[in-house]
């Protein structure tokens, strides 16, 4: 796995495919790039280059055990790195969850290299109590029990890596890490901003996929909506379930494909149209 340096710390990396047309995608919050290997070999068979990234504190990548090093805009600028240490100037960003945040915290810092998003499960203000309800245990168990959660975390590494299914190989991963740096990311998040501001965010000019999920108080389907009406050049796919992307690949592969192929398009004189039809 190839690694590049970013303020001191490396992060990890995987890129699928070959040619121009360059995608990179984010997980989910104390998850790993793992997750989105099937997504990315089916988009790379598109004709897309397309890569994975752990951002810092996640994966393969470093894993400080300090709170002020994590942070959503943090993620975003790791997002951008990535494009430099690439050499690609401008490319598609997304991400699920917290990935999806960071490509929107990316988009505001450097507008000019963000050529489309990929939104899945935008985690904005209709989320927050949620969230914290259900981020508050886990962060104190691994702040407070961490010498509990180190056996845990033992005794998940004797579980061989790749064996069963990625869903749940992937979720194994989580629990292998360190709890200490994890419940550095937490804290980190937990007293920092989860997304830019919908003023800023109503600023961003790049054609934008959102995937909304209904029946998660997480990732409420009414954030995916409100941001739809704030991104002046987006479209909103609702899928089936949170599990659609990992257990039904086929339907949103070919929505982020398609948009994907619209995204590189040579642009229209005047700018895209606004388009807000919903799947």
């Amino acid at each position: 796995m190839p690694f590049f340096r970013y303020e001191g710390s490396r992060l990890a990396y995987t890129i699928y495919g070959e040619g121009p047309r360059t995608f990179v995608l984010v997980h989910g919050l104390l998850l790993s790039q793992r997750m989105h290997r099937p997504l990315a070999r089916a988009l790379a068979a598109r004709g897309n280059r397309v890569v994975t990234l752990d951002v810092l504190g996640h994966g393969r990548s470093d894993r400080p055990q300090d709170m002020t090093r994590y942070s959503m805009p943090f993620f975003g600028e790791q997002m951008i790195a990535l494009l430099d240490h690439l050499e690609v100037d401008e490319a598609v960003l997304g991400g699920t969850s917290l990935g999806a945040n960071a490509t929107l915290e990316a988009a505001v810092r450097a507008p000019e290299r963000v050529r489309g998003m990929v939104l899945e499960m935008p985690v904005l203000d209709n989320a927050l109590l949620a969230c914290a309800i259900a981020f508050t245990p886990l962060m104190v168990a691994l702040t407070f029990g961490e010498p509990v959660m180190r056996l845990i975390a033992r005794g998940a590494r004797t579980v061989p890596s790749g064996v069963g299914p990625l869903l749940a190989d992937v979720a194994l991963d989580t629990i292998r890490q360190d709890p200490g740096p994890s419940a550095a990311v937490l804290h980190g998040l937990f007293f920092g901003r989860t997304a830019p501001h919908h003023t800023l965010r109503r600023k961003i000019a790049a054609p934008a996929l959102i995937i909304g999920h209904t029946r998660d108080p997480i990732h409420p389907f009414s954030d995916s909506d409100a941001l739809l009406a704030e991104l002046p050049h987006a479209r909103l796919v609702q899928a089936s379930s949170v599990l659609e992307l990992w257990l039904n690949l086929d339907r949103l592969t070919g929505e982020i494909g398609d948009f994907l192929d619209t995204c590189w398009k040579a642009r229209r004189r005047g700018g895209a149209s606004r388009a807000r039809r919903v799947a």
